[in-house]
């Protein structure tokens, strides 16, 4: 009879179902466990973050020890096999997989050095979202028009990443009005105090701010006011914004604080037309 190749011998192919077996009862275990995590979650807001991290150390050690109780009922670990596994394996996997390697590895640090968590809202390589997964291969990120990006765990550990709230529920946002230099400042910092102190979407038990700063937009000079504050979470960054906006806005329509005008050209004659990003005036034409 015709000899096996040494390696095979050490391999038990009955058993090969049942290897089969752990390695999809791995995958279903992560996946439950990754949704009654969410559930749970949901139920705990507070928590959120924390859970959400817990999930992702449960499902690292879930594809590990079933990954490992799979090969080990296939093979028989005696000496003999891991020294054929390590001399013919080691260098065909190590190139195939030396990608997938590194960025379990670079998944491992993230973990532990923590630049970010799940559940933050981080900008990296231009895109801005908030971390929904940190797995074994790779970080997914949703973005807030709800894209799913997905980047290569070792990309983190060379390229600059900025989290907004750093595993934190609260986060400072920050949202600009401009206004005509020949406005009422004082007026228009009161109004866009009191529509910030209004939202209930502020934590105001944080640091809160309006700056004023002279700036230069489009060739003509106007007045930026920024508001500073605290969302209650995360995931109100936008209704926080849209909010303040549309209170900022109305009550500058009530009080006739003008938007900056933009310089038009007709007949080689420069005149102020009060048309702005913000919106047309209600200067009556004559």
């Amino acid at each position: 009879m015709e000899s096996q190749p040494p390696i095979l011998e050490f391999f038990n192919i009955g058993r090969a179902p049942y290897g089969l077996v752990i390695l999809l009862g791995t995958f279903v275990a992560a996946v439950f466990v990754r949704r009654a995590l969410e559930g749970i979650g949901k139920r705990f807001a507070d928590k959120r973050l924390v859970i959400h991290q817990v999930g992702s150390f449960l499902r690292f050690a879930i594809y590990f020890l079933g990954t490992l109780a799979a090969v080990l009922t296939v093979v028989t670990p005696t000496p003999e096999v891991l020294l054929a596994i390590g001399g013919t394996a080691a260098v065909a996997i190590g190139f195939a997989l030396k990608d997938l390697a590194a960025s379990i590895v670079a998944g491992l640090i993230i973990l532990l050095d923590q630049p970010f968590q799940v559940g933050d809202r981080v900008t990296f390589e231009g895109h801005y979202g908030e971390i929904r997964e940190i797995g074994l291969r790779s970080v997914r990120l949703v973005t807030l028009d709800d894209t799913l990006i997905t980047i290569p765990n070792q990309k983190f550990l060379t390229d600059v990443v900025a989290s907004g709230n750093a595993g934190e529920l609260e986060m400072m946002i920050q949202v600009d009005f401009h206004i005509a230099a020949d406005q009422e400042v004082s007026r228009a910092k009161t109004i866009v105090r009191e529509a910030l102190t209004a939202s209930r979407f502020v934590h105001l038990k944080r640091p809160w701010t309006v700056l004023v700063t002279q700036v230069i937009v489009q060739s003509y000079f106007a007045v930026r006011l920024r508001a500073k504050a605290y969302v209650l979470d995360v995931r109100f960054e936008k209704a926080f914004e849209s909010d303040l906006t549309e209170r900022v806005l109305e009550a500058f329509a009530r009080e006739g604080i003008r938007a900056p005008a933009v310089l038009h050209r007709e007949a080689g004659v420069e005149r102020g037309d009060l048309e702005s990003p913000l919106g047309p005036s209600d200067r009556k034409t004559p």
